[in-house]
């Protein structure tokens, strides 16, 4: 039997109640989590929370993991906050930022799930080849940009979309969690 096991890109101005949400949530049953990052070289990097400032340190990067590691997943999330705004920074402009030639990667793969909620949507907007003709729903502040990416949007809290799950905000982390855990142990 595969070990469970998510990974959750992480970075400052994350949503507290959401990331702890899950620390308790998966742990409960017997998920592995990682919170991964671009480490820009260091062995670590504390990153701040949005609401109350809360310290978190990440010593796990996305960046140069093996196929063989990325298929060690069950799922990977793209949090709510300013996570994913973070992540698509890129030194070089003709290129993609490393957080998404990742994202692409897990996308490739049919049997690892995708959770994003909220404004973790703003990760996919250099690659919308990955969402167009999916359907999904995001923070209400971002439908326009969900339609101009292709996607289907869906006046729901939670979206199912084969291996694509989506929730509205960081306050249905509970619901995206609930999803997730469902199909991990359908899966397993």
């Amino acid at each position: 039997m595969k070990v469970k096991k998510i990974g959750i890109f992480i970075e400052s101005d994350f949503y507290e109640n959401e990331i702890f949400y899950y620390k308790y949530r998966f742990a409960e049953e017997g998920i592995e989590l990682h919170f991964l990052s671009r480490l820009w070289g260091q062995d670590n990097i504390t990153f701040h929370g949005h609401e109350y400032k809360v310290p978190m340190v990440c010593w796990e990067s996305f960046e140069n993991m093996s196929d063989a590691e990325l298929n060690s997943y069950s799922a990977f999330i793209i949090p709510s906050g300013m996570v994913s705004d973070r992540l698509r920074y890129t030194e070089d402009v003709s290129k993609l930022p490393p957080a998404v030639d990742f994202l692409k990667r897990v996308f490739a793969k049919e049997n690892i799930i995708k959770g994003i909620i909220c404004h973790g949507l703003w990760l996919v907007a250099p690659a919308t080849e990955l969402i167009k003709g999916r359907k999904l729903v995001c923070h209400n502040n971002l439908i326009g940009d969900a339609k101009a990416y292709g996607a289907i949007y869906v006046n729901e809290d939670l979206v199912v979309d084969r291996d694509l799950v989506t929730a509205r905000s960081g306050d249905h982390a509970h619901l995206l969690a609930k999803e997730i855990i469902k199909q991990i142990n359908e899966h397993n």
